[in-house]
């Protein structure tokens, strides 16, 4: 399989431009920093938008238009700006000026980011509307294994290996109410105006537990475990026992080999300007080694 080949950044320019809904000819600039989809800026007599480009990635299970029902959720329920226009392949919203969160910003305020998760969890719910869908991330482990041997990958030989320890991890779980989790808890979709903490990107937003998004802020922010139990602390209201701290650790594991074979995929399915997916797999990769070796410390051998 080859990777579908990139679009240029200024060849998005003119469908930018051809949008009805400017007032004026808008200004328009390249944003980067997204591993998949292309966005950029642009400003018109009315404000500062941001125009993302994006096309359904059925290896990643994304869908635009559950996209689209999710980030409208996030909106009327106070956590995302506003969503002003949608079409097959773009999405339009209002510009958050603001401080892009780092690993550093998530650890030094784990409050605020374990509130806006927690109300998050409580809140969304209510605001989804249509089929809703399902995030568990050991069956996105197995499917991506399932993805990666039809297209022969690299790192085919690995791939019973990866598919097991997610099978592993996944029984060390606990049992928890579901909820609606935004799965991406990547420390730059969230951005604070200085007033207000905002989350940003729903691509993978969808019922599920919560535990995946507390193991994913704190292994995507290099939390200590010291720092994570706090974060659990807080989320739970209570001090963590031993099994919630288990099944949370075990989760960031998972997080992070999901993450790793999310850019084994796309090494087969993507190019995208200026991300090397075979660097980034490695990077990953040897990051969910490092976290499933302190598991096992702890914890004892996953397999």
């Amino acid at each position: 399989m080859s990777a579908a080949p990139a679009i240029p950044e200024a060849e998005h320019f003119p469908t930018i431009q051809s949008l009805s809904f400017w007032r004026g000819r808008p200004e328009i600039a390249p944003l980067h920093g997204g591993l998949s989809n292309q966005s950029y800026t642009a400003q018109d007599e009315t404000g500062r938008y941001v125009v993302r480009f994006g096309v359904d990635f059925p290896f990643h299970h994304v869908s635009r238009d559950r996209e689209v029902i999710a980030t409208q959720a996030a909106h009327a329920a106070g956590f995302a700006p506003e969503l002003v226009y949608h079409a097959p392949g773009i999405m339009v919203s209002r510009f958050i000026a603001g401080k892009t969160y780092t690993a550093e910003d998530v650890q030094q305020n784990i409050g605020k980011v374990v509130g806006l998760v927690r109300r998050f969890h409580r809140d969304m719910a209510t605001h989804i509307h249509g089929s809703g869908f399902a995030f568990w991330v050991f069956h996105v482990i197995r499917d991506y294994a399932r993805t990666l041997a039809k297209g022969d990958h690299r790192m085919r030989d690995r791939l019973g290996e990866f598919t097991e320890i997610g099978n592993a991890l996944e029984a060390v779980q606990i049992p928890l109410p579901v909820t609606i989790g935004h799965h991406d808890i990547l420390p730059a979709n969230l951005i604070d105006d200085g007033q207000k903490l905002w989350l940003i990107d729903f691509e993978y937003a969808g019922f599920g537990t919560g535990m995946f998004d507390l193991a994913n802020m704190t292994s995507n922010a290099d939390f200590t475990p010291e720092q994570a139990d706090e974060a659990l602390a807080l989320y739970f209201d209570h001090t963590p026992d031993d099994g919630t701290i288990r099944a949370h650790r075990a989760m960031e594991c998972a997080s992070l080999l999901r993450e790793a074979m999310w850019s084994m995929v796309s090494e087969l399915f993507m190019t995208t300007p200026g991300i090397d997916y075979v660097a980034y797999s490695g990077e990953i990769l040897a990051k969910t080694e490092a976290a499933l070796d302190v598991y096992q410390t702890r914890f004892g051998k996953l397999i």
